[in-house]
């Protein structure tokens, strides 16, 4: 199978570079420089500095090329931030493009429409009888990690079963598993919220509040993303799973964590524009916070961490208010979400 990577940064990179071990595969970079710069040395200095990427992996700034590449039964693998998914999905169907399936790698919920990824193709797409079916990839993955082929294990999630397996086929070999699901809603509400709590994490750790309130929070956030997840229609057991406590986990305690490295920064007293201009990557959390909550709130869906995470990035709390808030909550019995 053919595969077609379509946005060079750090995830997508990675994710060519595994592909391209055993399968057909061309990146799009949208930045010509960069196409060429990946070309000719093989290396995504942007992004991935200092990691080898395989000779057989192609770029390409031309996103005709990039598509004819995976037409007509190769696989599409947007990965693009949320934020640039609408654009992408009308080129993609203003060029008609054909493939056997879409792999959807964005997390979040779009501001404006608070649409999870594949509800922003499922509108973009409408009345495109021959559009490719989608498939979303999430899980406990570091770009980093992932690119250098160290073991990974994801959760691929598509109501299509041939895609499933198409995916399965392109992606899970070596050190990389890759599950099924079915459950495309859970599969994204846990790619959303574990960002935005992962913000929570980092403020703990920078505030020196100790490995025994870190766990606290990683407990109590999977019961939030649940909680919302159930109310939107998803499967409770996806939270147990890779794509939910999986990927919080790692993303809430990880050194390479943007989001935590967020909120690290946050509890430093650094201000959020100077941190979100450093960082040089997309943290997604900053920009699903308020959508996030928004959406809560239509649902009646209580989020505290969620909400004093939100009220830390508009700026209405310091961080050390922050957590004095969610330490002042009422007592309350432990039960399910």
């Amino acid at each position: 199978m053919k595969v077609a990577v379509l946005g060079a940064g750090a995830w997508g990179t990675a994710l060519a570079a595994h592909a391209a071990g055993h399968a057909d595969t061309m990146l799009w970079a949208r930045d010509a420089a960069q196409a060429l710069q990946i070309q000719r040395s093989g290396e995504n200095r942007r992004y991935l500095p200092g990691v080898v990427l395989p000779e057989a992996l192609r770029s390409s700034a031309e996103l005709d090329v990039a598509l004819r590449h995976a037409a007509p039964d190769g696989l599409l693998v947007l990965a693009v931030p949320l934020a640039a998914l609408r654009e992408l999905a009308q080129q993609l169907r203003a060029r008609g493009a054909r493939a056997a399936g879409i792999l959807v790698l964005a997390k979040g919920f779009e501001r404006g429409s608070a649409a999870l990824p594949q509800q922003v193709l499922e509108q973009v797409f409408a009345g495109w009888a021959q559009h490719p079916p989608v498939a979303l990839l999430s899980g406990p993955s570091f770009a980093d990690e992932v690119a250098r082929g160290l073991p990974a294990a994801l959760t691929v999630a598509s109501d299509d079963d041939a895609l499933l397996r198409a995916c399965v086929h392109a992606l899970h070999r070596d050190g990389m598993r890759i599950y099924a699901s079915d459950d495309q809603i859970g599969v994204a509400v846990g790619g959303a919220v574990k960002n935005v709590l992962a913000i929570a994490c980092g403020v703990c750790d920078g505030l020196e509040q100790g490995s025994n309130a870190r766990a606290a929070l990683i407990t109590r956030g999977l019961a939030e993303m649940t909680r919302l997840g159930l109310a939107l229609g998803a499967q409770r057991e996806t939270f147990t799973g890779l794509s939910g406590l999986g990927d919080l986990v790692l993303t809430c305690t990880g050194q390479l964590s943007r989001n935590r490295r967020v909120g690290l920064q946050l509890a430093a007293g650094k201000p959020l524009a100077d941190i979100v201009a450093e960082l040089g990557h997309v943290a997604e959390g900053v920009y699903t916070a308020r959508t996030l909550l928004e959406l809560a709130a239509q649902h009646s869906v209580e989020m505290p961490i969620s909400s004093a995470v939100g009220a830390l990035l508009d700026g209405a709390c310091s961080a050390a208010e922050a957590v004095r808030a969610l330490l002042a909550r009422e007592p309350q019995p432990e039960r399910e979400a």
